[in-house]
């Protein structure tokens, strides 16, 4: 083809590697090692890996690059390094890349092992400073010349605040500094993170690339120089890669996450503004009501499959998670399959509740991730929740 393929095309073709029979599935290699013709050419493997050229499953593997290759395309880097887990990924390429006396500004609207993470390289000697992530000047006044990162999730879990990829990325920029994303919750469906300034994009595939809650997974996406030459030395010898049988999962996950993701994203906005109509107050980026509604229409062109909404206490909470029918109780997101979470009790709870109430994690506080389900059942599932 002359043009480039739009992404749906690409999702479903780019890098396959098929064996010598011709297979029209992407093939599942699940396999440990690898054979050598002879000892000399495992003595020259070990020297020089080629581009289709492996050594062991830790290392890479067929199935993990054609996944690796495949989504580096559609976010737009030159490589991908595969994990194990989204945690994976970012305690890899945040330890591979800074040393002890290292400075690393990130946001605190953060999950909260991802705070965790950045707790283990204080441990290491490494400064970490946090920040309103959408607060301009503080990101001006903390990233000083020789800062080693920034990292901030590009939509907050779980208060959905937008952080502005392209003014944090100036900032750090200017100051020498790499940029982080996590960018879970923008998808690489809706992702422009690249394009935005982003050096680095971290994924989490075990949510909507996977799309079905069946496996873990992670992606690191950067420059090659950066995924193979930073990440990947760290992580193949600390354990962190993706095993061939998820990468094959995810790999057909990306075959149908366009639609899917797409679908959500839909219903979400439906959902959302429901909810607000049940006067309950809701945090959605494609909402007007949204504090960063503009800017997520500008990065992302959309809301998200995301939505955060607020019940008044726990105890109201409780009450109405208790009573939805159709929507699971989990904490897990970006699945087939709508699932409510009581971030305070569950993936948040960690956090001291002075640190809760700092990031807007308040007792009353629901995420629900919307799934492929009809938008009409998710709205009567949530109405007669709420005793409406």
């Amino acid at each position: 083809m002359t043009r480039m393929p739009h992404p749906r095309t690409r999702a479903v073709h780019h890098g396959i590697r098929r064996s010598q029979y011709g297979e029209m599935a992407e093939a599942l290699f699940l396999t440990q090692g690898f054979v050598y013709d002879t000892a000399a050419q495992a003595e020259g493997r070990f020297t020089s890996v080629g581009p289709d050229e492996f050594i062991y499953a830790r290392y890479g593997n067929p199935t993990s690059r054609m996944f690796e290759d495949r989504i580096a395309d559609l976010e737009g880097t030159e490589d991908a390094f595969a994990t194990a887990s989204g945690m994976a990924a970012v305690n890899g390429a945040l330890m591979a890349m800074t040393r002890p006396g290292d400075r690393v500004v990130a946001a605190r609207q953060l999950f909260g092992s991802c705070l965790y993470v950045l707790d283990i390289l204080r441990r290491f000697g490494v400064e970490v400073v946090l920040v309103d992530g959408t607060d301009a000047a503080q990101w001006q006044a903390a990233v000083t010349p020789g800062t080693r990162a920034v990292f901030f999730e590009s939509v907050s879990n779980p208060t959905l605040e937008v952080m502005d990829i392209a003014a944090i990325s100036a900032i750090a920029h200017a100051a020498g500094a790499l940029v982080v994303v996590d960018n879970v919750f923008a998808t690489p469906v809706f992702s422009r993170a690249v394009e935005q300034g982003a050096d680095v994009v971290i994924y989490s595939t075990t949510k909507h690339v996977d799309g079905g809650g069946r496996c873990l997974g992670g992606v690191i996406c950067g420059t090659r120089q950066f995924v193979r030459e930073v990440a990947e030395p760290y992580l193949k010898h600390t354990g962190g890669a993706i095993s061939p049988f998820n990468a094959w999962i995810m790999l057909n996950g990306l075959a149908s996450m366009d639609l899917r993701v797409r679908a959500m994203a839909d219903s979400a906005a439906l959902v959302a503004d429901a909810l607000a109509d049940a006067g309950v107050r809701v945090i959605f980026p494609g909402r007007a009501d949204h504090p960063q509604h503009a800017l997520a229409m500008a990065q992302m062109g959309t809301g998200g499959t995301m939505i955060a909404f607020d019940l008044g206490s726990k105890q109201a909470a409780f009450a109405a998670l208790d009573r939805l029918a159709l929507i699971s109780i989990s904490n897990n997101l970006g699945d087939a399959k709508s699932i409510a979470t009581h971030p305070a009790t569950t993936t948040h709870q960690r956090l001291s509740p002075e640190d809760q109430a700092a990031l807007g994690i308040t007792p009353g506080l629901v995420r629900l991730s919307v799934g492929l389900e009809h938008p009409d059942d998710l709205i009567a599932d949530l109405r007669q929740a709420l005793g409406n």
